[in-house]
């Protein structure tokens, strides 16, 4: 009996692979790799060395920002039910171990994406910077985080179209510049929108991170709206530059339009199953749009 016991709690009991999994956010970091890649496809990159060095880099220096936030929040991290049973909060995983294995996934990301070029080395690094020592503590001061956050946020498509073109100037500038905005603008309806679903949860932590101080009301839901919006003529701009055809127009009109109709929806009802609506929409909306730039490219 003792040892069936036994064994069950051993299965109950995460692997050590699926612990560093949960403390890089693997899925998190996956997707914004995927930023990055189309950028680099849509700047002209080719799948190459310097493809595998950005995605590889990319993944270990959002899987580092990922372990160090998890570290500074660990103690904020038992107090959410969504986050309790991460490896650090839960005591699965040491601190010390949690620091070694985000710092060596920190140099060792870092390294690969110099070898892209220098920019590329810079932007990884800053993203990491911001993320761990700006974004991370603000969230417990101020819903301004989500702002702060934004920055580092954008940076992997602006990574992949400099790790192409090695340069901020000219139209490569431009191209790096536009990448970044339009994730920028994206970040705040997605954000806000698992930030309505999980407000109770972060409200256990202390964080308040809707855009209005009465929370899930109309006015929260107003800026979710209007930032959903904003994403339309956004994500336009590049066939305003003649960067694509018209087919970004046609097809990025109608995901802008679905995408809108969630956040209208969550504006008229104010209930969690439109704020989950919204989430999972924001994570299809993104790819469709940065990879339509990348089939109707001229």
């Amino acid at each position: 009996m003792v040892a069936d016991e036994t064994v069950a709690e051993k299965a109950k009991t995460p692997s050590k692979i699926k612990d560093y999994a949960l403390l890089f956010k693997v899925r998190l970091a996956f997707s914004v790799v995927l930023s990055a890649f189309a950028s680099y496809l849509f700047a002209g990159g080719g799948f190459d060395l310097n493809l595998v060095f950005l995605l590889l880099g990319g993944f270990l220096i959002t899987g580092a920002s990922n372990g160090f936030n998890q570290i500074i929040e660990r103690d904020l991290d038992k107090k959410m039910d969504r986050t309790s049973e991460r490896p650090v909060p839960s005591g699965r995983m040491s601190i010390n171990e949690a620091f070694i294995g985000s710092s060596i996934a920190t140099i060792v990301g870092t390294v690969i994406l110099f070898q892209i070029n220098f920019y590329s080395g810079v932007l990884g690094v800053l993203a990491l910077v911001m993320y761990v020592f700006i974004y991370t503590p603000l969230k417990r001061i101020t819903p301004w985080a989500v702002f702060a956050g934004a920055f580092p946020g954008a940076i992997p498509p602006m990574l992949g179209v400099i790790a192409v073109t090695g340069t901020f100037e000219g139209d490569a500038g431009l191209m790096a510049g536009l990448m970044f905005f339009i994730q920028f603008i994206w970040q705040f309806p997605h954000f806000w929108a698992i930030a309505w679903v999980l407000d109770e949860d972060y409200n256990k932590a202390g964080f308040s991170l809707l855009p209005s101080k009465s929370r899930k009301s109309k006015k929260s839901a107003f800026q979710i709206l209007f930032y959903t919006l904003c994403m339309v003529p956004v994500s336009l701009l590049p066939w305003v530059l003649d960067m694509t055809d018209e087919w970004t127009v046609i097809l990025g009109g109608i995901a802008g339009a679905w995408f809108f109709l969630k956040a209208y929806r969550l504006y008229i009802r104010l209930d969690d199953k439109s704020a989950k609506g919204l989430m999972f929409a924001s994570f299809i909306y993104l790819p469709i749009i940065q990879f339509l730039y990348v089939f109707v490219k001229i």
